[in-house]
């Protein structure tokens, strides 16, 4: 009997525990990892850094039929679904200690999953760059918000070609252990490109003998079907962008046939509404309309790797609800792309900003 009363103990301290831990990822905070490069040089790759959902309010979650700790799916042979949708709850928030602001580094669930509940989908990391009502425009890969540029030039990072001076070659060793990795020998087997930000430019230019280095910029008025929203009234590319008015609460939108590309998703996935187009006329919900009110707040997102990134250029408006939180600071920094990985000593506890 006395055995049996510490297993029950032992089995009640677990429960409290894995409940404590499941509550306080849910409603506090939250740690990640970065799997790829596309918010350098803000953050690396092998970051792992803590998400605090107290910022913009912690959501209650859409399928709460689910498995703690495991995101989307068992890791079996049948890839069994780690929740279930017998219960699917309304997005709401839980108070928030402040709104987004541009220039926010944010974590949130990739819209465009839409066969996985919003609180399962992939989690993606991206800096907001536009808020809800404002006007963006992109030129030569910078943004512009409201007519005024608004971008971040000490944090980004592009691709540009590097030219060296006359017959020169460009040792690459050195590059490597400037922490410049992504690029090589361009197609002329002459040029070579490389992903910079401005306090490499200016490094590189102390160190090597550069002829010229130039952005790897798309030229404006070029039509890319890959960019949001994939048509091509909208004669916009990664570099050459809008305007576009960010969608707002509230504020309603004049509908037509061209402009329908923008808000079409908006209208029928992320609001529910059942959309139609018959002869040059929109339907929604089966009326005839020429205008549409938003129900939420949508934001453009951007990664700082500017050409190395997924995020609104590609895929349109982050919902208001698909943002999980505000990325805080880096716990621990690991460097996998060495042999054997090496930890980044002086990024732990680094502020994100």
């Amino acid at each position: 009997m006395k055995k049996s009363s510490t297993i029950i103990e032992w089995i009640k301290a677990i429960l409290f525990a894995v409940i404590t831990i499941v509550l306080f990822r849910l409603f506090f905070f939250e740690a990640f990892t970065i799997p790829s490069k596309s918010m350098e040089k803000s953050l690396l790759t092998g970051d792992y850094i803590l998400v605090s959902k107290l910022s913009y309010g912690p959501r209650i979650p859409n399928t709460p039929l689910s498995i703690p700790f495991i995101h989307q799916q068992l890791p079996n042979e049948q890839k069994t679904k780690s929740y279930l949708n017998w219960i699917k709850l309304p997005y709401w928030r839980i108070g928030n200690l402040r709104a987004i602001k541009k220039g926010d580094i944010i974590v949130f669930n990739y819209p465009m999953e839409d066969n996985v509940p919003v609180d399962h989908r992939t989690y993606y990391i991206k800096r907001c760059v536009a808020l809800p009502g404002d006007t963006l425009i992109i030129k030569e890969g910078q943004v512009y918000i409201n007519q005024k540029y608004a971008d971040f030039p000490e944090k980004l990072q592009f691709s540009y070609r590097l030219i060296p001076a006359s017959n020169d070659t460009i040792n690459t060793r050195k590059l490597r252990k400037m922490g410049i990795t992504d690029g090589g020998i361009m197609y002329n087997k002459r040029d070579y490109w490389f992903t910079l930000s401005m306090d490499k430019i200016n490094r590189i230019k102390s160190l090597l003998n550069i002829k010229k280095i130039e952005p790897l910029l798309e030229k404006k008025d070029i039509y890319n079907d890959f960019i949001f929203p994939g048509n091509d009234y909208f004669v916009w590319n990664t570099d050459y962008y809008g305007p576009l008015c960010i969608p707002k609460s509230g504020d309603s939108v004049k509908l037509t046939v061209d402009s329908l590309p923008l808000y079409s998703r908006i209208i029928s996935i992320y609001e529910s509404n059942k959309l139609m187009v018959r002869n040059d006329s929109i339907f929604i919900n089966d009326k005839y309309t020429t205008s549409y009110t938003f129900k939420m707040n949508y934001y453009f997102v951007m990664g700082d790797n500017r050409h190395n990134s997924s995020d609104s250029r590609f895929w349109g408006f982050l919902p208001e609800d698909h943002i999980v939180g505000k990325a805080l600071f880096v716990l621990v920094s690991v460097d996998k792309s060495s042999i054997p990985s090496t930890i980044r000593k002086n990024r732990w506890f680094k502020k994100i900003e």
